[in-house]
């Protein structure tokens, strides 16, 4: 005898709703073969008083300039998938590399074909207005890369106005290795990269895990340290005006940004 389905009915329970927390929405767009950035936000963001809401961007190893540039037409489409019709206080792109070799502004010209008007944070800007709130001219840098990566990088915070005392790199040519890097890796390059004359190392790629040891590293080298996921969390957080103090994850985050 075939069992008959319990009957369904509508509760006599109005439902109730939480005021809407559209304004403190983040989007965030990682590569789909991003092992750290989703993992470094949840540390450093207040889960209490904001969302991050991640998508993924196709992208193929290894990490060149021409595979980081092939990225550009895939990055509207992504956007479009974050919450659709919901209101994003900013949309994180989480590629630092691909943020020098494609442009801060074509990829925010991409993310606002979809999604117009949201401010967008690249890492490369973030970190730019990282060096400069914290009083930075002459840097030193750290990236996970291959030479061929990093060159551009060196030349991208030139241009921007910075002296760059110096640019090591670890020589990894996959993004899935560099979230693989151990902290105790990354402080003994970090500490090797820094110049005693540099007023911040910047430690580069949002792949490389290197938020859990910002503060041992500034420490060591008792100056401040802005790594790539530090700094777009910092200005995403800045934009959806959230105010609670975040302690552990180095100096910047005891400073407002001088503008944006």
């Amino acid at each position: 005898m075939t069992k008959l389905p319990p009957a369904v009915a509508l509760s006599q329970t109005t439902p109730e709703f939480k005021p809407a927390q559209s304004a403190r929405n983040i989007g965030l767009i990682a590569l789909s073969t991003d092992l750290t950035t989703e993992r470094d936000f949840a540390r450093v963001m207040p889960i209490d008083e904001v969302g991050v809401f991640a998508t993924r961007v196709r992208y193929d190893n290894p990490t060149t300039p021409e595979n980081l540039r092939a990225m550009q037409p895939r990055i509207e489409a992504a956007a479009d998938l974050i919450l659709p019709e919901v209101e994003l206080a900013a949309i994180c792109y989480s590629c630092t590399a691909a943020s020098v070799v494609i442009g801060d502004d074509a990829i925010a010209d991409a993310i606002h074909r979809s999604r117009p008007g949201v401010p967008v944070v690249t890492p490369t800007h973030a970190a730019q207005l990282a060096l400069r709130t914290l009083g930075a001219r002459r840097i030193s840098i750290l990236t996970p890369y291959l030479v061929e990566t990093s060159r551009p990088m060196a030349e991208y915070f030139a241009d921007s106005g910075f002296e760059v005392d110096t640019l090591e790199c670890l020589g990894i040519e996959d993004d899935r290795e560099m979230a693989r890097v151990t902290d105790a890796c990354i402080i003994e390059a970090a500490i090797a990269a820094s110049q005693p004359e540099s007023d911040v190392l910047f430690i580069s790629c949002t792949g490389l895990p290197a938020v859990n040891v910002i503060a041992e590293i500034e420490t060591r080298l008792n100056k401040p340290v802005v790594t790539s996921n530090q700094a777009q969390a910092w200005l995403a957080l800045y934009h959806a005006k959230v105010n609670k103090k975040i302690e552990g994850f180095g100096q910047l985050f005891e400073n407002q940004p001088l503008s944006t």
